[in-house]
């Protein structure tokens, strides 16, 4: 891989984040398996540096989170006896939150879905947020908790409580059945409840799925290693927070969601992006 041109890498690191699986990355640029993974790697790798070390005092002011389901080797049910409740197995969740006025994912983890994973995650949150902030949760009953322990009384929290019907008799879906309603519970504070919503982070959940073909379901190309499927995301909220303009940040000029945020004042090319690595 060293001897691949920045270009050659570009081009990579393009094809991946266009939602394509490693394989076919492998084939549409004529690169080997092994370098594919290694370069993937490498730029993850400095993309969770930089996120980490530079997003930090962040203007945001709606936020809105989620978590979003899926899994690492194998499926909960087909985990080896050897590994069953091992933490990178089976069921993983990425946690996630949005700004709803700039559309930056200010943070993400991944985890296992309870209270204490929330509450590491919340607590992240909270530590790179410039203010006090206007905080929804859907219902879940774990983010009470952890809500209250990350940000104590500094916080507006409403949650958004969601209401489904009944599924058909033996019918099998891989989504949650019809909402037929919802309610808005004030928590803490004073929230807008003309602003408590998850449709943004909800729609980025769909997003992270078309983008990430290790997201998608009922295919093979899912992660066979937790920590190559925490670099991808790694790379993922890279290329969608600085390389992506979002289409609703178009005025006055199309705008990154990393640009409207005051993070950096161009788009960055997926040069950049591989550059981190140097």
């Amino acid at each position: 891989m060293n001897k691949m041109s920045l270009e050659r890498q570009a081009q990579v690191i393009k094809v991946l984040c266009e939602g394509n699986s490693i394989r076919s990355t492998a084939r549409i640029t004529n690169t080997a398996i092994n370098t594919v993974v290694k370069l993937l790697r490498d730029v993850g790798a400095a993309c969770l540096a930089y996120q980490y070390q530079n997003m930090r005092n962040l203007p945001c002011n709606k936020l809105q989170v989620d978590e979003v389901w899926s899994f690492v080797y194998a499926k909960a049910k087909n985990v080896p006896e050897e590994h069953n409740s091992e933490f990178g197995y089976g069921d993983v969740w990425t946690f996630t939150a949005i700004d709803a006025d700039t559309k930056l994912v200010p943070c993400w983890k991944v985890g296992t879905r309870d209270a204490d994973c929330a509450y590491e995650f919340l607590s992240d949150l909270k530590d790179r947020l410039a203010s006090r902030v206007q905080l929804t949760t859907d219902g879940h009953k774990m983010y009470l908790e952890a809500v209250e322990k990350a940000f104590g009384r500094e916080i507006e929290y409403a949650q958004l409580v969601k209401f489904y019907g009944q599924d058909t008799e033996n019918e099998k879906r891989y989504s949650p059945a019809k909402c037929i309603g919802t309610e808005k519970h004030v928590v803490q504070g004073n929230p807008d409840i003309s602003k408590v919503s998850t449709s943004y982070v909800e729609r980025q959940n769909l997003t992270m799925r078309m983008c990430m073909r290790r997201f998608t379901r009922l295919t093979n190309a899912f992660s066979k290693k937790l920590e190559n499927h925490t670099l991808a995301l790694a790379l993922y909220f890279m290329h969608y927070n600085f390389a992506r303009t979002h289409r609703t940040l178009a005025n006055p000029y199309p705008r990154t969601p990393a640009m409207a945020t005051g993070l950096t004042d161009h788009v960055w090319s997926i040069e950049e992006i591989v550059n981190l690595t140097k």
